[in-house]
């Protein structure tokens, strides 16, 4: 709010403004998108902008944009937003790729959930912004608790391969989560740290009978990764051993070209960290489309306002 993220030169723009007398002028701007991709952080955006003042409409989270598409329009005094243009660009730029990636994801697994694993990608201070902005992309949950908070969920996640390692022993480690745990809390052990995957499922179902809600694969890249015929053969393993009920949960480095054939296999739930996380930002732009009440614009832009029936009043 005070200027320290923005381009220098929108600080100057507002000295020179106020030297000039300029600095109540009125003006329209208008955010676009430069590229096709699903819109997110508005809600952000909106809570940079002051509460009164201005006037501003925005297309709803989780629409589907188009190039030169119109997200975001501000009516109001120059001075009160335009040190914040660049944090308004940044915020809805980096959410809207996110959130872009996160529904490439869940088209691709075609009904199967899909978990935001993206938070150990990114520097903190944005990882809940990414698993928002993932779950408005269509993620039905997210692994950092900041994020699921801020969509008004409980986090998800299981167990990592640390806890494993240091009891030393996957069934011990599973009865211990069942017994720690809270009753709300899935019961979904890692099956793929001591022995083989399909050998350790099996000896986890049995330890855990109807404790045991799902396992997860996530076998490292540098064992071939979980394979579509991996997950067939432990699908039919399990069903054939009476465990039909436990689902399959596979993570580590899934792709959307990755989803689909693991589905197919038997996979009940996917959790996608790198491919959201290394989303490119969905850049957007911001232009000056009226100053008092005359349509403008820069060479190779339309003067006035962009139509867009789907924006709608927020503030």
């Amino acid at each position: 709010m005070a200027g320290l993220t923005a381009d220098s030169y929108f600080v100057g723009t507002q000295q020179i403004l106020e030297h000039l007398g300029l600095a109540k002028t009125e003006v329209v701007a208008e955010i676009f998108a430069n590229h096709d991709g699903v819109l997110a952080g508005i809600e952000e955006a909106l809570g940079l902008l002051p509460p009164s003042g201005l006037q501003v409409e925005a297309m709803p989270e989780g629409s589907a944009v188009s190039a030169k598409t119109v997200v975001m329009r501000i009516r109001g005094v120059y001075s009160a937003f335009g040190l914040l243009e660049t944090a308004l660009l940044g915020t809805l730029a980096s959410s809207s790729g996110w959130a872009t990636a996160a529904r490439a994801a869940v088209n691709a697994a075609d009904g199967v959930p899909v978990i935001s694993f993206g938070a150990r990608h990114v520097h903190p201070a944005v990882a809940s912004v990414l698993d928002r902005a993932a779950m408005v992309g269509g993620c039905v949950g997210a692994s950092s608790i900041l994020g699921a908070r801020q969509a008004g969920l409980v986090p998800s996640g299981t167990m990592p391969h640390a806890l494993l390692l240091m009891v030393g022993n996957t069934v011990q480690a599973a009865r211990a989560y069942d017994q720690v745990m809270p009753a709300s809390a899935p019961r979904v052990v890692l099956v793929d740290t001591f022995h083989d995957e399909v050998e350790e499922a099996l000896t986890v179902a049995e330890a855990m009978a109807d404790r045991l809600d799902a396992v997860r694969l996530d076998t490292p890249r540098e064992r071939g990764g979980v394979t579509a015929d991996l997950v067939r053969e432990l699908r039919y393993r399990l069903d054939q051993a009476g465990f039909a009920r436990v689902g399959i949960f596979v993570s580590g480095g899934l792709t959307p070209e990755r989803l689909g054939p693991l589905k197919q296999a038997g996979a009940q739930g996917f959790g996608v960290g790198s491919f959201i996380a290394g989303a490119p930002a969905l850049d957007m732009t911001m232009d000056l489309k009226e100053i008092n009440g005359v349509a403008v614009a820069k060479r190779g832009r339309l003067p006035g306002l962009t139509q867009n029936a789907d924006l709608v009043r927020r503030l």
